[in-house]
């Protein structure tokens, strides 16, 4: 993560995180540090907010901690797992910060796609085998997702992670185009 005077919004929830976390697993603070190769006093600073830590800094801890990376910068008691939504960087500039918007283990394979359908377009999926998901970020448009037990609108900014064990269809039911990252993630 990158300093700057503006502290990125994951760093007060990885503070609350991985102090939750290591008192849940009855480790001091000397002992979680010994386990992720970090030094305590990094450690302590990290439960406080006040630094800004790499993310092959997080790794370490997460490993050590025995959990995936996402369960340290996710808000803390976050019903969906995958749903992050936080800026985790930001840089010089007004305008320049990177939101890590979700994240899912990977198991054997991820695939990314750039879809683009024009008004009126349909698109329909059988099931995936179970474990896998999709995570789709909306660039132009609105997406209609259609799923087994409901629908859901993305509109241009927005995403949406859901397992895709289940059928699924795209539906561009605007005006205009829509433009759509899709990530399969297994």
């Amino acid at each position: 993560m990158h300093k700057s005077s503006e502290r990125p919004d994951v760093l007060v929830h990885v503070a609350a995180n991985v102090r939750r976390l290591r008192q849940g697993a009855s480790l001091s603070q000397q002992a979680l540090a010994e386990r992720a190769g970090v030094s305590r006093r990094m450690l302590v600073n990290i439960e406080k907010g006040d630094v800004n830590v790499s993310l092959s800094t997080l790794d370490r801890l997460a490993e050590a901690l025995g959990v995936l990376f996402y369960a340290l910068v996710q808000p803390p008691g976050s019903e969906d797992s995958a749903r992050i939504d936080e800026v985790a960087w930001v840089g010089r500039f007004p305008d320049s910060h990177a939101r890590l918007l979700a994240s899912k283990p990977a198991r054997q394979e991820v695939e990314l796609w750039s879809w683009a359908m024009e008004p009126g377009d349909t698109y329909e999926s059988v099931a995936d085998g179970t474990g896998w998901h999709e995570m789709l970020v909306v660039i132009e448009g609105t997406l209609t997702l259609e799923l087994a037990d409901r629908e859901v609108t993305i509109e241009a900014g927005d995403f949406h992670v859901y397992p895709s064990d289940q059928f699924h269809r795209y539906r561009n039911e605007g005006a205009g185009r829509l433009r759509f990252i899709r990530n399969v993630v297994h």
